[in-house]
């Protein structure tokens, strides 16, 4: 009889205090190309509901290609990738949005000129049911509506500490408050699972600490799912769950951090040895000694510069 060790049963158990509709995430097999260059390849995880799970590898490892995949912006070459019984590999970015999958970018992707409170109401844009000529009307319903979405708002600004900052623009704001406000937009989505990308990626050291805090209470104030891809692994290795780990496009370890933290294939992909067992700080930002810069060109990965070439089929 084989035996179930204590980090397989946490990848398939939805963690306690998860929502119920929230549902696994299920990469089976997927490959992308671009041309000739294989930037993913027959990569298989799973993603149990309620975990903080991240993925992580050396620069050029395929991170940023597998988020764009579990949110529709790029198409597989072969495999797929299911939301329980969705199958998001054949749907376009808005319907993957509607099935509660929301995503926070790396670069932040905000109206600098409109106020915290504007650019959180743009998040709840597609969960208004009043049309525009209601709206425009300023009709009963309407305003209603309104009212409820505002108050909605504040909320979520309060929850990640940016209720004195609703009247701000968001352009005059520090690098850190932006990313929690492109958090706070991602969340007044409502979303089942929220994808991060790169979230303290340029913040110092106390704005970090901040931002792991508000991920760890996401998950346990909300029942969510989140999924991040993050350079700085000692924020990873103290708040995920689970962990991925890609290299050159190829999936090389996935379990617990401390699973991870001893792998051979993971030590040699961050220091081109397999003795011993890496530590939070020899694991950095992914790059000494693994020739990022041609690999990141090679991997055609984006996670340095974004790819602007479509996958091919």
């Amino acid at each position: 009889m084989s035996s179930t060790s204590e980090s397989d049963v946490d990848a398939v158990n939805p963690r306690a205090g998860t929502r119920p509709e929230v549902r696994p995430i299920e990469v089976a097999g997927v490959s992308v190309r671009f041309g000739a260059v294989r930037a993913l390849s027959d990569v298989s995880f799973r993603v149990a509901p309620g975990d903080v799970h991240a993925i992580i590898g050396p620069n050029g490892a395929g991170k940023s290609t597998m988020f764009n995949v579990l949110s529709g912006v790029y198409q597989v070459s072969s495999g797929e990738v299911r939301y329980g019984d969705a199958r998001l590999t054949s749907m376009r970015p808005h319907q993957i949005a509607r099935l509660g999958i929301a995503r926070a970018f790396q670069n932040i992707a905000l109206s600098g000129t409109q106020t915290v409170a504007e650019n959180l109401m743009l998040g709840r844009h597609a969960l208004t049911k009043a049309g525009f000529l209601a709206s425009g009307l300023r009709l009963p319903r309407a305003t209603r509506e309104g009212r409820r979405h505002g108050a909605r708002v504040r909320e979520i600004a309060d929850f990640l500490e940016l209720s004195d900052k609703l009247e701000t623009p968001v352009g005059v704001l520090s690098y850190g408050d932006q990313k929690r406000v492109e958090v706070a937009r991602a969340l007044c989505t409502e979303p089942d699972v929220l994808l991060l990308d790169e979230p303290v990626a340029g913040m110092n050291a106390e704005e970090t600490e901040r931002m792991a805090a508000i991920v760890l209470e996401i998950r346990h104030a909300l029942g969510i799912t989140v999924v991040l891809v993050e350079h700085d692994m000692g924020m990873v290795m103290s708040i995920a769950d689970r962990v991925t780990v890609l290299d050159f496009g190829r999936l090389i370890a996935d379990g617990t951090p401390g699973e991870v933290q001893r792998n051979d294939d993971v030590i040699r992909a961050y220091l081109g040895s397999g003795d011993g067992e890496l530590g939070n700080g020899e694991l950095g930002n992914g790059l000494p000694g693994d020739g990022s810069s041609e690999r990141a060109v090679s991997a055609g990965d984006g996670d340095d510069v974004e790819s602007t070439e479509e996958p091919t089929p």
